[in-house]
């Protein structure tokens, strides 16, 4: 099990942050945001996470910042953006966050129906002249990240040859075309990342940035660097400082390695019938994932990040840990037990930044809500031939007890669905007393600009 971060040391933290934190009317000087978003990160996900890291009286560094509420996640419908759409997915939920505005499932940073751009909080924050910085756990180019950066009419548009193609299992046809620089766009969302002002980019996503830029013999990576950019590719070069320019961090080809996996890869399955009795999949415990070994983890992109950015007069800093969701879509719940644990980390890294700078706001949230939950391990009111639907596992617990998990939001055997329930916000420093309890998920751009004295219409 996990040593939890000492409750004390915490409420010592946020007591310094509450303490200094001077004014909380937008105009701190200096003022950094630190957004933290786990993808699919709903109560369940952290119910699960904190009775397998910390055990069921623990408590993660998450459960200790001193604001707690609950964002209202909305979407809306492609071809009448003012009927809502009740289950959102990471591109529009991201676009909220990051701009305010709802849009339709699948967008990047435009708006459903008139396919406008729409500007981002990073993009203000640069034009302010304040540091900006992106750092997650997925490819560069996954939504969330994308959209805080980007801007095409669909997530998929990763790079030059996907912006007009048939995608994945079911055959989904995917058509950027009006986004092609020829046509006067602004590119695949890779071109648009490597030709951004964005001051600091970690993730994965090498693959994307080793294609061919729109209509050119020099690769995506050959135009960041041509932008300015120091390409890092390791963990060690991670620890270098970097001082003046700016920084890709590409650990992987696409989304990096999750830091945990089932026993023997272990995941949850559909439970079998026997002569019409059920047979219960065996318990297993988690293990480190042997993938994971030289990655760096999310703690330390993320310290990386708060240094280079250190030197600015304030910051625009969003940390995703995107596997979360990932590993919750193909039912692999020490996947993501793990990547919670990863967050928690990147959290504790901002506290420890936060305590040195009282002008720095701490937001965790989550984009959406997702399919795993928790349910009785064995049946207690029923008979044991009535079992949990879907996919099922037992996760054995280090406190020696088991915790039933169950994904049944569909009964493909490709991946679960998201969920649409509200999702948590945890928050952290100055103007955290004026922050209601229920909020729109759009509200965290507002919430973040008005911390940062950006000029933006309420």
């Amino acid at each position: 099990m996990r040593k939890c971060f000492p409750l004390l040391t915490v409420l010592l933290l946020n007591t310094v942050l509450l303490a200094c934190s001077g004014r909380s009317d937008g105009a701190l000087s200096d003022p950094k945001v630190i957004l933290i978003i786990g993808d699919g990160m709903d109560d369940q996900q952290i119910t699960i996470a904190r009775n397998y890291l910390v055990g069921s009286e623990g408590r993660l560094t998450l459960d200790q910042l001193p604001y707690r509420g609950a964002a209202l996640v909305q979407t809306v419908a492609e071809d009448d953006p003012s009927r809502p759409v009740y289950v959102a997915d990471s591109a529009n939920t991201a676009t909220s966050m990051a701009t305010g505005r709802l849009t339709s499932s699948g967008r990047i940073a435009t708006t459903a129906e008139t396919d406008e751009d729409i500007v981002t909080i990073m993009e203000l924050a640069h034009s302010a002249g304040l540091g900006t910085g992106i750092v997650t756990t997925s490819s560069l180019t996954d939504a969330t990240p994308a959209s805080f950066v980007a801007h095409v009419n669909d997530r998929w548009c990763q790079n030059p040859d996907s912006m007009e193609t048939i995608f994945g299992p079911l055959r989904i046809s995917i058509d950027c075309s009006q986004e092609y620089k020829a046509n006067g766009g602004r590119g695949s969302i890779v071109e648009q990342l490597a030709a951004s002002d964005v001051d600091i980019l970690l993730g994965g996503g090498s693959e994307h940035f080793e294609k061919l830029s729109e209509n050119s013999q020099m690769t995506v990576l050959d135009v960041a660097v041509a932008n300015g950019y120091s390409v890092v590719l390791n963990r060690e070069e991670l620890a270098k400082a970097y001082v003046g320019g700016k920084v890709l961090g590409l650990f992987a080809p696409n989304t990096m390695p999750v830091r945990l996996r089932g026993e023997d890869d272990a995941e949850a399955r559909p439970i079998e019938s026997v002569d019409g009795q059920v047979q219960l999949p065996e318990p297993f415990i988690c293990e480190a994932n042997p993938d994971f070994s030289n990655t760096p983890t999310l703690a330390e992109m993320t310290r990386a990040a708060l240094a280079h950015l250190d030197n600015t007069a304030g910051f625009m800093l969003m940390v995703e840990s995107a596997s979360i969701d990932k590993q919750s879509h193909l039912r692999r719940p020490c996947g993501h037990i793990g990547e919670l644990d990863q967050l928690d980390e990147a959290l504790l890294v901002s506290l420890e930044y936060a305590a040195e700078h009282p002008e720095t706001l701490i937001i965790v949230t989550a984009d959406h809500s997702h399919a795993a939950q928790i349910v009785y391990e064995q049946g207690r009111w029923l008979p044991l031939n009535y079992a949990s639907p879907g996919h099922f596992a037992r996760v054995r617990t280090p406190e020696g007890s088991i915790m039933g998990i169950n994904y049944a939001t569909n009964s493909s055997p490709i991946s679960e669905y998201h969920t649409g329930a509200q999702i948590p916000v945890f928050a952290s420093g100055p103007g955290i007393d004026d922050m209601p309890t229920l909020i729109d998920q759009k509200d965290i751009f507002s919430i973040t600009a008005h911390h940062l004295g950006l000029d933006v219409e309420d």
